[in-house]
């Protein structure tokens, strides 16, 4: 049976494997503790029986006014629990702790546009690309703002899709 709780220190020390994927971004240290400090509400880990660790979610809110959100800043899940649906529970429960904790008008994530498997996971959970960002990652490869209204977005503005790509530089950080 999978367990999923909050992301706590030790977890640190043993989700490595996790992140072998090409594909996964990773980070030093100090960024997991980060994320950990100002948004534990948003990092979670899925446990399989014997404590091994099966993937995780870490996200943030930020923003203002209609902008506040909530960020997926890596979901992953190791390639032997694959395919159960795992990423798709630690996206809902990011998703509802955006809306009914937070009040966020919506959810965003970066994706690399090579992405295929991953981008068409997000349009099932219902996320639309918003834009394209030029050379989002490492400065070589673009990558997708893929956003979700939530019930706060009423009209839904929040995923109207830009009608042209942007730069980093053009994105808003928190």
């Amino acid at each position: 049976m999978t367990t999923i709780r909050r992301f706590c220190c030790n977890d640190l020390l043993r989700f490595a494997p996790v992140n072998f994927d090409h594909l996964t971004e990773t980070f030093n240290m100090s960024f997991y503790m980060t994320y950990l400090a100002r948004w534990p509400d948003y990092f979670h880990v899925a446990e399989a029986p014997g404590s091994k660790i099966m993937g995780y979610i870490m996200g943030k809110v930020e923003g203002q006014g209609e902008s506040w959100h909530g960020h997926v800043t890596a979901v992953t899940v190791a390639t032997e629990y694959r395919r159960q649906q795992l990423a798709k529970k630690l996206m809902n429960l990011l998703e509802d702790i955006s809306d009914k904790i937070d009040k966020a008008y919506f959810v965003d994530l970066f994706v690399r546009a090579s992405n295929t498997p991953a981008i068409k996971m997000y349009e099932k959970l219902g996320y639309v690309i918003y834009r394209r960002v030029l050379r989002y990652y490492s400065g070589e490869e673009d990558g997708l703002d893929m956003r979700k209204a939530l019930s706060r977005d009423v009209e839904k503005k929040s995923i109207i899709p830009l009608k042209r790509p942007v730069t980093p530089d053009e994105l808003e950080y928190d």
